[in-house]
């Protein structure tokens, strides 16, 4: 059943009491047609619950804007969400990302998701190119897809509303990686399920690094907002040493936006539930109101936390990834890599979920609590204790 205005409505009942579905939910195709953003195609999603999220198609199909009956949850930064034709992926040294990195979600990836790195390029035997250089965060997330469908699919009385695409980044001599993306979610309900599937279709052994950075902002993020997560153990922190009190801001519990804040960036090792599943939230019970992503351990076995607290760019990231924060050269070193064969694939299944009021912040922060307790104090020793990944080839 679709549950609609606190009734339970079967398809018929929809049907009954409005010409199109579109009067209480959908998804519409539309192009934003002024400054940087003109041209960019875009998915607007409408739940029926008040949640409205929209998709870049030309954007990696990342999610830009989202917000809960009027109450923002996606991060706008100055940058907006620029025309990817606009894009300078070397520019500035490797920082020219910058200059487009804004919204909700902003993939990472496919062959390099941290800091600037020349990668050795032998794999692709072509002796005059030595190195691959790689910008901070990767290519994928200003890569336009192409959009092979979006809609509403009846199962029974219950009604989604998908999208789904391709992103392809590839190279003569290089890289032949394709991002498979399908975006759903339930009408009636506040939970957006994400399947990505990364495929080398090339035949070149390719490496593959794959990270989200998920920007929450006000007023979900706002003074005194909580970030719970099952923490087993604070590993590191960018900050660690006489810096670390310096801006008087630990990991849990978020501040009001600062002039000047220097960003602070964190990686915990998480406790998984029996399902193999990290739920990682930030919640103002104030407002009661918060944001929950739920990822898969075995799929990102790493999770950074990212404070970026500074005036006009105020945003908290939570950020699964494939590899520790010690960059490609580390993940190298410690056969951690990713390489993917001609048809090789990976594949990564997430949840977004809007904790709506009091008590689903409450059951949220139980479930987390109940698979690690977090470390109490606000500035946890990191113990630069980096977890071998096994399993890689």
């Amino acid at each position: 059943m679709v549950q609609l205005y606190g009734k339970n409505l079967s398809r018929v009942d929809v049907a009954a009491h409005a010409g199109d579905l579109t009067q209480f939910a959908g998804v519409r195709l539309m192009t934003l047609d002024d400054g940087l953003e003109r041209g960019i195609r875009m998915l607007e999603f409408r739940t029926g619950t008040g949640l409205r999220f929209t998709v870049l198609v030309d954007r990696a199909m990342d999610i830009a804007d989202c917000d809960y009956q009027g109450k923002a949850i996606g991060w706008h930064s100055p940058s907006g969400f620029r025309h990817p034709g606009l894009h300078e992926y070397e520019g500035e040294g490797g920082l020219g990302w910058m200059r487009s990195f804004s919204g909700l979600m902003v993939t990472c990836g496919l062959d390099h998701i941290l800091f600037m790195y020349d990668a050795p390029a032998d794999n692709y035997v072509y002796n005059p190119r030595e190195t691959v250089k790689q910008s901070i965060h990767g290519r994928a997330g200003t890569i336009p897809a192409r959009l092979t469908g979006y809609g509403e699919r009846w199962d029974g009385d219950r009604c989604f509303l998908w999208a789904e695409g391709r992103v392809r980044q590839a190279a003569v001599f290089g890289e032949h990686l394709e991002l498979v993306r399908r975006i759903e979610v339930e009408v009636g309900t506040n939970d957006i399920q994400l399947s990505d599937r990364v495929v080398n279709l090339g035949f070149y052994k390719t490496p593959h690094m794959y990270c989200y950075h998920i920007n929450v902002a006000h007023p979900v993020l706002a003074e005194g907002s909580r970030y719970l997560a099952p923490i087993k153990d604070v590993v590191w922190a960018v900050h660690a040493g006489d810096e670390y009190r310096k801006q008087n801001t630990g990991y849990r519990t978020a501040i009001a936006p600062t002039n000047p804040f220097h960003e602070q960036v964190w990686q915990h090792e998480m406790a998984a539930d029996d399902g193999g599943e990290v739920p990682v939230a930030l919640v103002n019970d104030e407002l009661g109101l918060g944001f929950e992503v739920t990822t898969r351990k075995d799929q990102f076995p790493c999770m950074y936390e990212w404070q970026n607290f500074q005036s006009a760019h105020y945003a908290l990231g939570i950020e699964p990834s494939t590899n520790h924060v010690l960059g490609q050269g580390a993940a190298r070193e410690r056969g951690e890599m990713i390489w993917l064969e001609h048809g090789d694939e990976r594949r990564y299944n997430t949840r977004f979920r809007i904790l709506t009021n009091a008590d689903e912040i409450a059951a949220s922060e139980a479930r987390i609590s109940g698979l690690a307790a977090q470390p109490a104090e606000d500035y946890p020793e990191p113990s630069n204790n980096f977890v071998p990944i096994r399993g890689r080839a």
